[in-house]
């Protein structure tokens, strides 16, 4: 399974940064993936729904970590990319070495 399409929604809010769709094999598509400026830096969350007891479960996520890590570096790089198209000043990601 192949990315085949990243696409980014940029946010203006203090914590989420924006929303990126993703597209495998030209085929299938998850949106609501949301890259968010956490405690550490930039990370990616899956998308999710409210559960009865408030609480928030994914509906969509990766098996591997292998995967996870490949699709967060395609939507921090596509996220990278739209902040260079609008102008806006770039996030540093810190390494994933030194964790």
């Amino acid at each position: 399974m192949e990315i085949t399409e990243v696409r980014i929604h940029l946010r203006s809010e203090e914590r989420l940064k924006a929303f990126a769709t993703i597209t495998f094999d030209n085929a299938f598509v998850v949106h609501n993936m949301k890259v968010i400026n956490g405690n550490k830096g930039l990370i990616v969350c899956m998308p999710s729904r409210k559960i009865k007891d408030g609480s928030y479960k994914d509906i969509a996520h990766p098996i591997t970590n292998d995967f996870r890590a490949k699709l967060e570096e395609f939507i921090l790089k596509a996220y990278d990319e739209e902040l260079d198209k609008t102008g806006k000043a770039t996030v540093e990601i810190p390494s994933s070495e030194s964790e």
